[in-house]
């Protein structure tokens, strides 16, 4: 086999990984979700409700289903005023408990801004802030306004900084940064989060001849 044909193998033994590497880890992952939802909301059916036990084979994706409709339900339930009542009267009862109200609450907080329709501001505005040292920058979000005995402990007017670790970004950390250190970028959340789940391989305003290029570059250090 000729030097040139191994070359050509190579390149075409990393092309197919790159493409089916993304497409095989997302599947995989939202089958061991699915998985986990389904055993463990089956596992909660009473042997003698659950139709598993009556039948010679298992069915995939019954937990899955019971959880939806379980959801849905609830849904409905707290659309009217028994429902209102009820849930209203949950939460006062929960208020009362000193450790488990602020767990509560705090991630009320967080779901109701990530799912309520209209209330998605959780990221704001890509910006680059120095981080982890002066001088070094990263991509980072804005989030929520600053708490107030935070904002007062500072001269400087603060804002609240979401750093995403990279290529995870459900991760990551809170800081306080001075709003004049922030620089705001102009492209959007999602563009932003593109980036960092490529570590900066693909980028929003990358052109067919720069994309070309990055290729040619990609197979020399393939052939070294």
């Amino acid at each position: 086999m000729t030097k040139e044909k191994k070359h050509t193998l190579k390149t075409y033994f990393f092309t197919g990984l790159l493409v089916t590497t993304p497409i095989a880890v997302t599947f995989y992952l939202a089958v061991q979700l699915f998985n986990y939802v389904d055993n463990h909301v089956t596992a909660l059916i009473p042997t003698k409700y659950n139709p598993e036990t009556y039948l010679p084979y298992g069915l995939p994706g019954l937990g899955v289903v019971l959880l939806l409709v379980f959801l849905t339900l609830i849904g409905m339930l707290t659309a009217n005023y028994v429902g209102r009542s009820l849930l209203k009267f949950g939460q006062t009862l929960i208020e009362k408990m000193p450790i488990i109200s602020g767990i509560y609450n705090a991630f009320r907080k967080i779901f109701e801004t990530l799912l309520s329709p209209g209330k998605n501001t959780a990221f704001r505005q890509p910006v680059l802030v120095d981080y982890p040292r002066q001088g070094m920058k990263t991509i980072a979000f804005l989030t929520g306004p600053v708490y107030r005995e935070i904002q007062d402990v500072s001269a400087d007017e603060l804002v609240s900084v979401y750093v995403p670790t990279t290529p995870n970004p459900t991760s990551g950390f809170l800081v306080y940064v001075p709003k004049k250190d922030i620089v705001p970028l102009k492209i959007g959340v999602d563009e932003a989060l593109k980036i960092i789940l490529s570590m900066g391989i693909i980028n929003p305003d990358d052109t067919p001849a720069r994309k070309k290029a990055f290729q040619r570059k990609a197979r020399s250090l393939i052939k070294r």
